[in-house]
């Protein structure tokens, strides 16, 4: 015997058809409190996402456009060019019960998607056009640090090639050389010597290696570490409705391509968190003096943010600074982050969105977390696709894969970018986490597999 019932529409304005079968309760829809979300983005920041909104239970149906192999375990993935601001735009109009869009990657805040989704009475989480700025134009970054007082390397910005390389002659080394705009993480050249700084200028410049990102270059002051030693950088991602700010907790990325901090910059070889100088004295004149005056500085311009405001910072003599903003999660640092928050994650997007973010509580898991990044053979340079990948083992408990480039056909796993898998753990430890971590790295396999095996050590960070 069956019989239903209507009820009337839920919070959302749903209307919910239940179905009585032997005192058995089936749904027809969602339920009242579920919200179905997009998540835009295709990599391992976004499978890490993905994860932490399927815990929701305020979540009902995810989708993720355009995906990959793990996302689709959790989402249905969706083939629209996330670049494509009207595409996207004419999806969702046609998508009426998709209630929520999370714009996880750089470059579509940059082209101004968030702008064009609330202009057709989307809700959003992701900065604007002009907030992605700090971002999208380090230009622009270092100019509003020295215009408001918030500490970073001395710097000049130059948009002619010859300008550039005389100041880079007359000045000290190491140098940092980076592209104005966004390129994937990959338009950071630190330069030992002349020599390189010239290469490195006329890589950005006249080859244009990172394509229209070249068109200005910030020739920066090469930071050290507080005991003179380079890499004693920091991670700090913040929640932020424009008024509040809520840190999370602090993570180290490893950015250089091989062990010891050596080759080429990559989007991110590796993370841990937490870091072990970033103490409460070090978290207070962060707060104090630099992501409270960001804030601050992003409203008095103009451009209120409201998102993920992401602070790279190094730890100098002088105090901390600024190495560089992003306007979004990180990654790697994401995958190390979301693991250990406890509070639902939709919950403070939404609060983000609608200007809350002070009446929501967050919290965190106590220990440690570490991520490996398995990239392809010849990343972050020319690289080989379609290489099969294979798993002797699934992960074991407190271990994680989250998927970056990774693509199925024909029911076959293979590899589909520069990063192809985050292997991350949890522990009570750094140096747990992180043998946890390598550990399951024996049981993944594809052609030319590289990695490196010294994440988690850095600052001596065994404890």
């Amino acid at each position: 015997r069956v019989a239903l019932q209507a009820q009337p529409a839920g919070p959302r304005g749903k209307f919910i058809i239940k179905i009585f079968k032997d005192r058995q309760i089936f749904y027809i829809g969602n339920k009242g409190n579920d919200m179905n979300v997009l998540v835009i983005g295709n990599g391992g920041r976004e499978h890490a996402i993905v994860a932490a909104l399927a815990k929701s239970p305020k979540v009902g149906k995810l989708y993720c456009m355009k995906g990959n192999a793990g996302i689709a375990e959790l989402a249905e993935c969706v083939n629209v060019d996330y670049m494509d601001n009207a595409a996207v735009g004419d999806w969702l109009d046609a998508h009426k019960d998709v209630e929520y869009t999370v714009i996880a990657p750089d470059d579509p805040l940059a082209a101004g998607l968030a702008d064009e989704l609330e202009r057709r009475g989307h809700r959003v989480f992701g900065p604007d056009k002009r907030a992605a700025q700090i971002e999208a134009s380090k230009s622009f970054a270092k100019s509003l640090m020295k215009k408001y007082g918030i500490p970073t390397a001395a710097y000049e910005v130059f948009d002619d090639y010859e300008k550039a390389l005389g100041y880079v002659r007359e000045g000290k080394f190491p140098v940092v050389l980076k592209a104005d705009g966004l390129a994937l993480g990959k338009g950071v050249l630190i330069c030992e010597d002349l020599a390189a700084a010239e290469a490195g200028l006329k890589q950005i410049m006249l080859d244009r290696a990172f394509g229209a990102a070249g068109n200005k270059v910030v020739v920066e002051e090469f930071l050290t570490g507080k005991e003179f030693t380079p890499g004693e950088e920091v991670s700090v991602l913040t929640f932020t409705d424009g008024k509040t700010i809520v840190p999370m907790i602090p993570s180290c990325d490893h950015k250089r391509a091989l062990d010891g901090d050596k080759g080429l910059n990559t989007g991110g070889m590796g993370t841990f968190t937490p870091c072990p100088f970033y103490d409460k004295e070090v978290a207070d004149e962060v707060i104090g003096k630099i992501l409270l005056p960001t804030v601050a500085a992003m409203n008095a311009e103009g451009c209120p943010f409201k998102g993920v405001l992401y602070c790279g910072l190094m730890r100098t003599p002088e105090g901390m600074k600024v190495v560089e903003y992003n306007s979004r999660f990180g990654d790697p640092e994401t995958q190390v982050v979301l693991p250990m928050l406890k509070t639902d994650l939709l919950e403070i997007f939404e609060a983000v969105t609608d200007g809350r973010l002070a009446d929501v509580k967050i919290e965190w898991e106590e220990g440690a977390c570490v991520c490996v990044v398995l990239a392809s053979g010849g990343y972050p340079q020319k690289y080989a696709k379609g290489k099969e990948i294979t798993f002797d083992c699934p992960p074991g408990k407190d271990v994680f894969v989250y998927h970056a480039g990774t693509v199925r056909e024909n029911g076959v796993l293979k590899t589909n970018g520069g990063r192809v898998l985050n292997i991350c753990a949890k522990g009570k430890t750094v140096a747990e986490a992180r043998a946890k971590a390598y550990d399951y790295i024996k049981c993944v396999h594809f052609e030319g597999m590289q990695y490196r095996t010294d994440i988690g050590i850095k600052y001596n960070a065994k404890g």
